[in-house]
């Protein structure tokens, strides 16, 4: 057999097929194979910039040798080119034993069964190359609302994703992703003074699913939204430095999440793993179960089974169950990011959240859909409880430390709220705070109402760099006596 593996009705069975055959000195062997198909569309001021298809394909073997573990990847699905990658990954399994720091059991590898396929009602095939691009023109029109935009940008991206895991264990699963990528934004310029808007901010319109999430009569309103707010940000006044109160819409609480509290709860990073590169956290393994992270208010789950949301997954990339974990209840710290291995490590609970990026990765540990429960607060009753404040929307710019405590980020779109109601538009909204701080300072949480669900496919981490998909849901947000201030236009 020299044909792929993955040309068959059956790959699951192929798969156990030749795992039956490799004869290596192994406590646990598993197979991650994948295939990943691609559509890059986009135009600036309505004239295509990218237009490309492309396909992926390979499979990851992981081996178990005395506890530990070793990788090999290859692109040569056949019997013999992943008994090749078999080899190799024993051979570096071997390599790892002297220099031990934790030994494991093929218990971190149960066995399971199982099929996740998105919810498709569209399939992302069903429009051709030439409707896609008809439809960014489209877009770039109805950005065009005035001559002072100066640049119209619009890009639909597509994703079909096929995994299979099997393993020595008796795993048998496979996983079928299908991920619709839209954004449209504008550049708008008055003499020295450029702003940019964009809808709800850079990529973030990030789903599982087909065409049908493209709903174009609430798009194309929410489109030449994005041109007027661009022109109306050249005439008004910088955001004020002022200690206030602040509101967050779900498109910028979607980073607010991913940063401080998303990124510092991983356990790899409170291992000291991610220190040298993406940095560590200022959360200790005896704050699980004791470290009052936020306000009463703040409830935050891991929740890969959001139907539509961008990681929504049923399996990890090592094959372990997802389900929906609290992380943080009632402002209490519960529950890490960590896989299998961590959470043996660390001696503390985590979720299903080993992910890689691609076939040619090992899973580490990565963040899914981190989701902020929402409150009972509808955006009326919460704008109107608020007699001075700023109300911001859509990330534009973040910088946070390497321990995620400190951090400063800015956005597209503000107002000012007065006698609670949203008043002038300010631009160049920026807030600063510590996470701790900030946490504790949420006052106010909106409704299932004002609940949205975004995502990102440039979440990057690890050595070799992956970089990776994630969702975030969240309703309004409002925090008491944050610092805001402008910047320079």
């Amino acid at each position: 057999m020299t044909a792929s593996l993955l040309r068959t009705d059956d790959p699951i069975d192929l798969l156990e097929q030749t795992l039956a055959s490799l004869d290596l000195p192994a406590d646990w062997i598993g197979i991650r194979a994948t295939t990943d198909v691609g559509t890059w569309r986009s135009l600036r001021d309505g004239h295509p910039d990218a237009n490309r298809r492309a396909r992926d394909q390979g499979a990851m073997v992981e081996v178990m040798v005395d506890g530990q573990l070793g990788y090999a990847a290859t692109h040569h699905l056949t019997p013999e080119g992943l008994r090749a990658a078999a080899t190799q990954a024993c051979q570096q399994a071997q390599a790892a034993v002297p220099w031990r720091i934790h030994g494991f059991t093929p218990r971190i590898r149960p066995p399971v069964k199982g099929i996740y396929h998105s919810s498709v009602q569209r399939p992302l095939p069903s429009r051709t190359a030439g409707e896609i691009n008809d439809l960014l023109v489209q877009g770039c029109d109805r950005l065009k609302v005035s001559d002072q935009i100066v640049q119209t940008r619009a890009s639909a991206n597509t994703r079909e994703v096929d995994t299979w895991l099997v393993s020595t264990s008796g795993t048998q699963v496979h996983q079928r992703f299908d991920f619709l990528m839209l954004h449209f934004g504008v550049t708008a310029q008055d003499g020295t003074v450029v702003q940019t808007r964009s809808t709800n901010g850079p990529g973030a319109h990030c789903y599982q699913g087909g065409w049908e999430l493209l709903d174009e009569a609430t798009l194309w309103p929410a489109v030449t939204q994005v041109g007027e707010q661009a022109v109306a940000l050249l005439t008004a006044a910088d955001c004020p430095e002022i200690t206030t109160q602040l509101v967050l819409a779900p498109d910028q609480m979607m980073l607010q999440i991913h940063e401080s509290i998303g990124h510092p709860l991983e356990l790899d990073r409170i291992l000291g793993d991610e220190r040298n590169y993406a940095g560590g956290s200022f959360v200790k393994p005896s704050d699980f179960g004791q470290l009052q992270y936020g306000s009463t208010h703040l409830n935050v789950t891991f929740d890969p089974m959001v139907e539509g949301e961008f990681a929504s997954y049923g399996f990890d990339d090592t094959g372990a169950v997802a389900e929906r974990q609290y992380l943080i209840q009632d402002g209490m710290l519960r529950r890490g990011l960590g896989s299998h291995e961590s959470q043996a490590r660390l001696g503390v609970p985590g979720v299903a959240c080993a992910r890689a990026t691609s076939w040619d990765r090992p899973p580490i540990d990565r963040m899914a859909n981190i989701n902020l429960e929402p409150g009972d607060k509808s955006f009326h009753d919460l704008i109107g409880a608020i007699e001075d404040g700023v109300y911001m929307e859509a990330n534009r710019s973040w910088s946070i430390d390497d321990q995620r405590y400190k951090f400063q980020f800015g956005c597209e779109y503000a107002r000012r709220i007065r006698k609670g109601q949203l008043a002038e538009v300010l631009r160049n909204p920026n807030y600063r705070a510590t996470t701790p701080q900030f946490w504790h300072s949420l006052v106010q949480v909106g409704d299932r109402d004002s609940w949205q669900t975004f995502g990102t496919p440039f979440c990057g981490k690890g050595e070799p760099n992956q970089i990776i998909r994630v969702g975030h849901g969240s309703p309004v947000c409002a925090f008491a006596n944050i610092e805001v201030f402008g910047g320079a236009s």
